[in-house]
Order: C-alpha cells, then sequence, then structure tokens
C-alpha cells in the first residue's frame, strides 16, 4: 500500500476509532427511549439480531471496498468499474457521500457544542466563575458560536495529525475515559431509588412484542444508523487497515463494541429517567412515550441533576463530558471522509485540507445558527433520512454487483486464507446484492412514513 497515506498500526487501534465512529449521541439519546417504548427486552433482542442481520453486511461492504481501494470515497467507488458508465456513477455516489458527511457534520458539531457547553457550565460554577457559568448556560447565538467553533478547532487539530498520530492516537485515549465515565455513573445510578424500575422498563421483555412489524422496523432503523453506515466513514477506515487484518472478524468486533455501548448506555438512561420520575421531575410527553431525543439530555437530565445538590453538579459534568466525547469521535470520522478527498484528488497537505474542510464545515454551522428553525431540521432530514439510506444501498450495490466475485474474495483472504470455506464467504456475496439493498430500502420507506 502507499505508506503516505497512512494506516492504523494496531487492530485495537482501528476498533476504537472504528467503535468512535460509531458510537454517537444517538446511542445515549435515542437507543434506550426507543427500546423501553418498544417492548424493552423484546426490542433489546430484535436490535441485537437485526446488527448483524442488515448493519455487519452493510458494514462488511464499506470496510471491503476501502482496503480494496486504498483511497477516498470519491477515487474508491469510481475505480471499482472498469465501465465508464459504472465509473461516472461511483464518482457520483463518492461525491454526495463526501457532501453529505460535510453536512451532518455542519448539524453535529453545533449539538456536539451544545454538550460541551453543558459540561462547562457547572465546571464554571465549581470554579466560581459565575458570570461565566451563566453566559455558557444561555442559548444566546455568540455561544453556540464559539462552543461550535471549539468543537470544530479539536477536530480539525485532531484531524490534522494524520490517522495513526491524530486518529488513532485520540481514539485510544478518548475511548477508554468514555467507557470509564459510562460504567462510573451507571454505578451511581443503580444506587438511587426508581433505577430498578428503569431497569424492568429496559431489560424485561414482552415476547407478544417480538413479531411486532413496527417494533421490527424501528430496530432495523435503529441497527443500520447506529453504525455510522452510509457516508464513507467506515469506508475510509477500512482504507487505513492492514492486509493482515482480518476484516469479517473486525467487522463483527466493531459490531459488538458498538451494540454492546448501546446496551450499556441504556443501562445508565432508562434507570436515571426513572430516577428523575422518583423525584418528580416530568419524563412522560403528553403522549405518554417516555421523553427521548434532544429534550431528554437537554431538559429532563439537567432537571434531575438540580435535585441532587452538590452531587448533582459532578454527576451533571461527569455526563457531559461523556457526551462531549461521544460526540467528538464521531465527528473526527465525519472530517475524515472530506478531508481524504482534498488530500488525495486535490494534492493538499493533510493540515491544509482540514483546515479547509473544517472552515467550510463551521461556515455552513454558523449559517445554520443563525438560522436555525428555518435550516436546521431540514438540513437533519435532508442527510440522515434521505441520504445515509440511500448510499446505504449504493454502497452494498458497489461490493455486490460492480466487484467481481474474485475479487471479493482476493482481498478478504488476505488477512483470512480459509474463508472460501466459511459460512460467511458461503452467504455474505449474495447478501449484500439482494437482501441488504431490500432491508434498507425498507427502512427508508418506513422512515418517511
Amino acid at each position: 500500500m502507499n505508506k503516505a497515506r497512512g494506516q492504523f498500526s494496531s487492530k485495537i487501534g482501528f476498533l476504537l476509532a472504528a467503535a468512535g465512529s460509531a458510537v454517537g449521541l444517538g446511542n445515549i439519546w435515542s437507543f434506550p427511549t426507543q427500546a423501553a417504548s418498544n417492548g424493552g427486552g423484546a426490542f433489546l433482542l430484535v436490535y441485537l439480531v437485526l446488527a448483524f442481520i442488515l448493519a455487519y453486511p452493510a458494514l462488511m461492504a464499506e470496510l471491503t471496498i476501502g482496503r480494496y481501494s486504498r483511497a477516498n470515497v470519491i477515487t474508491a467507488l469510481e475505480g471499482l468499474s472498469t465501465h465508464r458508465l459504472g465509473r461516472r456513477a461511483g464518482w457520483l455516489c463518492g461525491v454526495v457521500a463526501a457532501m453529505v458527511a460535510l453536512l451532518i457534520l455542519s448539524f453535529y458539531a453545533i449539538v456536539a457544542g451544545w454538550m460541551l457547553a453543558e459540561f462547562l457550565t457547572p465546571t464554571a460554577h465549581t470554579l466560581g466563575l459565575n458570570n461565566a457559568a451563566d453566559w455558557l448556560g444561555s442559548n444566546a447565538m455568540a455561544r453556540n458560536l464559539m462552543v461550535c467553533a471549539i468543537m470544530s478547532v479539536l477536530t480539525i487539530a485532531i484531524i490534522a495529525r494524520g490517522v495513526e498520530k491524530g486518529i488513532e492516537a485520540w481514539s485510544t485515549r478518548l475511548m477508554p475515559l468514555l467507557f470509564a465515565l459510562l460504567l462510573g455513573l451507571i454505578i451511581y445510578v443503580f444506587t438511587q431509588p426508581g433505577a430498578a424500575d428503569g431497569l424492568k422498563a429496559y431489560l424485561i421483555p414482552t415476547p407478544e412484542d417480538i413479531l411486532d412489524p413496527a417494533l421490527i422496523l424501528s430496530a432495523m432503523g435503529q441497527a443500520f444508523f447506529s453504525l455510522s453506515l452510509g457516508v464513507g466513514t467506515m469506508l475510509i477506515y477500512g482504507s487505513y487497515l492492514r492486509d493482515t487484518d482480518n476484516l469479517p472478524r473486525m467487522g463483527v468486533s466493531v459490531t459488538l463494541l458498538d451494540t454492546g455501548f448501546a446496551f450499556t448506555a441504556g443501562l445508565l438512561i432508562l434507570p436515571a429517567i426513572y430516577v428523575a420520575h422518583a423525584k418528580g421531575v416530568a419524563v412522560f410527553a403528553d403522549s405518554g412515550a417516555l421523553i427521548g431525543g434532544p429534550d431528554l439530555i437537554f431538559q429532563v437530565l439537567p432537571a434531575l441533576f438540580d435535585t441532587m445538590g452538590a452531587r448533582g453538579t459532578w454527576l451533571s459534568i461527569a455526563f457531559f463530558a461523556l457526551m462531549s466525547i461521544a460526540a467528538l469521535t464521531s465527528a473526527i470520522s465525519l472530517l475524515e471522509v472530506p478531508v481524504s478527498v482534498c488530500v488525495e484528488r486535490w494534492g493538499l497537505s493533510r493540515p491544509v485540507a482540514a483546515c479547509l474542510s473544517g472552515g467550510v464545515i463551521f461556515g455552513l454551522s454558523a449559517i445554520i445558527v443563525s438560522q436555525f428553525d428555518a435550516l436546521f431540521n431540514i438540513v437533519v432530514t435532508l442527510t440522515t433520512v434521505y441520504g445515509q439510506p440511500l448510499l446505504g444501498v449504493a454502497l452494498c450495490l458497489f461490493a455486490g454487483w460492480v466487484l467481481q466475485r474474485n475479487q471479493l474474495l482476493k482481498e478478504l483472504s488476505k488477512g483470512h486464507p480459509e474463508i472460501e470455506q466459511t459460512a460467511f464467504w458461503k452467504i455474505w456475496p449474495f447478501y449484500v446484492r439482494f437482501i441488504c439493498p431490500a432491508l434498507i430500502l425498507l427502512t427508508f420507506v418506513q422512515s418517511l412514513r
């Protein structure tokens, strides 16, 4: 391979970087409440199965294309076909993927900035910086731009350092800290009144719900989106893998890490919601469903922390440190998509490419902040409801139909010489051609309702 591109120096470095990409805010603010609202343990069981029926095969498509091509998302997809039409289609999909990653990061940086502000506010209070804390706790445009800029600069600085010294080095530092914070918070919340009710809502299944079509479709969507698929992040990370790495095993490990984190996050969030309920905090919407998403993070949990006095301040600091790290590790992988394009297609140095891409993204973020009510939901819908699933279908089709079977076998055999005799090889090429695209399209159609 071209050493100038960089590569992950170890398996654990790749796994933590890929887990950092996949483990995002949705794992924390969406997955647990979805589970509780859709049959608890029944949803968990269906989700875990679908993570390997849907998400794992799609993840393998991205990783395989990435390592086979050793290139950015545009060059990778463009180079898979020897036919003119196929190359044009690959180029177009690559351009769209890079643009979708850029747009996702433009709103994700805003949300990441909110997490940072929520972390800095109680920190400033603890240090006696009350005026600063009051400003950080406001929703002023200047504050939103500043914290967004800080998260953008952190992301740019990490990406500018390259694969091994930037992405890998910081992932191996941040992800263990993320897990340590999560486990510490879980242990504390378990000691609080009401936590047991949250565990029951989360873990105890209602067997009759397992075959509920609505539950299955909800779990299918969560499984696909939780692995950060469809925008080329896993493709570009796959392009930095070594030839000796066993791709199917790496894919299983990433899927297990992501689903494991989502499950563990539920052990924090659902008990915390019921602890809040026991303390008189409103945790149910008017419809009777548990409050989830941003309202859970910015209203329910802060209200819970407020009931805990000094302990609540430290819990708030720890929780929003957790959220800030989760946001940063996902932002790193998203920025790498356009940066790799700038480096490999335009010939820019990595620091210049990181600053250019990050600057463009921050400019878009500033526009969204200034016209928040008009633009934010449009950008979110355009990228996550339409862009990601349709690109996910395209990547599966490229891996299944454009890459020839002998090319797939050769690539997958590099780190796994016996793969031709495995069940994976007997099933996956057919599966990624037909079943996986159909399941993703089903998820896409359901999301439009």
